[in-house]
């Protein structure tokens, strides 16, 4: 398995180490549970080092990122605005969803997920980039801090990136000598991604970790992600979900006069289907993925699905028949029975508050 550059911190915490797509990764340090509570009362980090920053550099970036993200790159106009987007495959199909920085008019960062890296870079080459040039940088590490405190504690572990980050308003980022400081993530909480240069990880994790700020896993990072709400790549979409069947629909711009690939089919294609949270009504199992929903509306399929740390109830990201609203009844297939939940509009907690109930 490939390892990231906090590979040994890990270990010599006694981390439970797991394969994530092909990657040697920390699920989680003894408790799970207490992670997540961390990240959502205080402050907690996680190694994101399997991630890849690519950045796209020259006179054409702008141009070319304008055809090969759904999203739309004009509106990114202020240096270091950041923007959520999907890139499709021509038949509307999420090929994946990634985060693009605007740093200069001639270069571009975008940050996309492990289990496509590869796939991601080839796709964009193949695209015939011109006179613009692929830079996949493998010699950053990524560190994700989030909480309440998540600022606060690394401003006191790293000083040195303060003056940078702390004019930052969320979904946007700054270069910070050799490091680049986003107020983004993937938890539903307040923070900061951090790209520093891999040889400087291990000494910033340490530092963190002196000033509070704990060491969390991937366990946790997919029940903090899903109570708020927040897809994740081969599991709420793939190749063969539109951004329109699976609530990302706001991340497409079909308003714009402009090609991007994928653009004629969703523009052609009328989903059938859209996702809704669910909140299991009572107790008897835990929502998972893959399980069978049924309503007056027909039938759907769980995506995503968790006990959720936060609200102590079992909580899910569907995929239901287009008529399915929330507020609706319906039923779930958990080890052969049939139990009570109702679709909600996620998410279901954001900034430590419980929006449903």
């Amino acid at each position: 398995m490939k390892t990231t550059p906090l590979i040994g911190a890990h270990r010599r915490a006694g981390a439970k180490l797991v394969d994530f797509a092909g990657w040697e990764m920390p699920l989680h340090y003894g408790s799970q549970i207490d992670e997540h509570h961390a990240v959502r009362r205080a402050a907690g980090m996680f190694d994101t080092s399997h991630m890849l920053a690519i950045d796209v550099a020259g006179a054409g970036a702008r141009a070319f990122l304008s055809r090969a993200l759904a999203n739309d790159v004009a509106r990114l106009e202020r240096p270091g605005k950041a923007l959520y987007s999907c890139m499709l495959r021509e038949d509307g199909g999420i090929l994946d969803d990634l985060i693009a920085y605007f740093m200069r008019e001639d270069l571009f960062r975008v940050v996309v997920n492990a289990a496509t890296a590869d796939k991601d870079l080839a796709w964009l080459e193949a695209l015939g980039a011109g006179d613009v040039a692929l830079r996949p940088r493998r010699d950053l590490a990524m560190i994700a801090v989030q909480g309440p405190q998540a600022r606060s504690r690394t401003w006191s572990a790293l000083p040195v990136l303060r003056a940078a980050s702390e004019p930052l308003e969320p979904f946007f980022g700054a270069p910070a000598g050799d490091a680049f400081v986003s107020r983004t993530g993937y938890t539903g909480e307040d923070g900061f991604e951090l790209l520093l240069p891999a040889d400087e990880a291990l000494a910033a994790w340490g530092r963190l970790a002196q000033a509070g700020v704990r060491p969390c896993g991937l366990g946790a990072r997919d029940t903090l992600r899903l109570e708020a709400g927040m897809n994740l790549y081969g599991q709420d979409m793939d190749e063969s979900v539109t951004p329109l069947e699976c609530g990302l629909a706001w991340t497409v711009d079909l308003a714009a006069q402009r090609d991007f690939v994928g653009r004629q089919a969703l523009a052609a294609r009328k989903p059938a289907r859209a996702q809704l949270g669910l909140l299991l009504a009572g107790r008897g199992g835990v929502l998972r993925a893959h399980q069978a929903v049924h309503g007056a509306h027909g039938d759907g399929e769980i995506t995503s699905g968790t006990f959720s740390p936060t609200m102590q109830t079992s909580i899910a990201l569907a995929r239901l028949p287009l008529q399915t609203a929330p507020g609706d009844e319906v039923e779930v297939e958990v080890r052969g029975k049939r139990l009570a939940a109702r679709a909600v509009h996620p998410p279901f907690v954001r900034h430590g508050r419980i929006l449903v109930s």
